[in-house]
């Protein structure tokens, strides 16, 4: 009884600790976006005496910050939906084909995944460069999909590993092609699977810096993390206008992993285990 009693303390002693380390950065984002000037720079204080709406004024009209979520969202989602449909094909062909080379192909893509962007930025660049694709959407997308299918690929092999080859055996003596059985019985019954890959490769693509800052140039083209980067200038940091873009940043994440936060923990949790 009292080991018991020990590890349900402990155990929420730790969650507790854990909901602290994340929730006060939270706060001190969202209370310096409604602190007035005078009260961050001069009448220092952990809790705004006067909440102000200035800083997200400045940051949407002046600095027209929507422009560049919109840049985000459409860049975002346009590499989620196009990850996740050659993902499944890939992990599909990967754990249920049989053909020469296949594990060393499973192998080489989480080989990729590792693989920092640090090392790859410079001949994506060159790519992107001489297809005309510089300073675009497009461009960006495509070099988003060097980093998202191959993670979602190694993580929907887990979870395809875990579906009974029974399924497909008997939607085949029902008429079913291999990719009709794919198509009907697997894909519904990956949900969780296909909407945390979704999730994760939308959250990779909406925080990615280092390829956004060497491909866009421009404000018609630039995404979130780079307009707030710009916002810098010198060693002024107007932390009220700072914050207040990083709030708008957050929410279409933070709405996204809130609806799916159910999936998530249910294709992450078959995947690892099958992977």
């Amino acid at each position: 009884m009292r080991d018991t009693l020990s590890t349900k303390l402990l155990t929420y002693g730790l969650l507790s600790l854990f909901v602290f380390m994340v929730a006060v950065p939270l706060y001190w984002m969202v209370t310096t976006a409604i602190k007035t000037n005078k009260e961050l720079y001069e009448e220092f204080s952990y809790v705004p005496r006067k909440v102000t709406m200035e800083n997200f004024v400045r940051v949407i009209v002046r600095e027209e910050l929507l422009t560049n979520i919109r840049n985000s969202f459409s860049v975002a989602m346009s590499t989620t939906i196009f990850t996740v449909i050659v993902s499944a094909m890939a992990a599909f062909s990967i754990v249920r084909y049989r053909y020469p080379g296949r594990d060393w192909i499973g192998r080489v893509i989480l080989f990729k995944y590792l693989l920092p962007s640090a090392m790859l930025f410079i001949p994506l660049y060159v790519i992107v460069t001489a297809l005309g694709l510089g300073n675009t959407q497009l461009g960006l997308m495509l070099t988003y999909l060097t980093f998202t299918i191959p993670f979602c690929t190694w993580m929907l092999m887990g979870y395809f590993r875990g579906m009974p080859i029974e399924l497909e055996e008997q939607a085949m003596v029902d008429g079913c092609t291999k990719i009709g059985a794919l198509l009907r019985i697997l894909l519904p019954l990956s949900a969780p699977g296909l909407v945390a890959s979704a999730i994760f490769s939308f959250t990779l693509a909406w925080n990615e810096f280092l390829l956004a800052l060497v491909i866009t140039m421009d404000q018609s083209t630039m995404t979130v993390p780079i307009k707030l980067t710009m916002m810098v200038v010198g060693d002024q940091y107007i932390w009220g206008q700072l914050m207040a873009g990083a709030v708008l940043a957050s929410i279409p994440v933070a709405v996204l992993y809130f609806i799916g936060q159910r999936y998530v923990v249910q294709g992450l949790a078959a995947g690892a285990v099958k992977s």
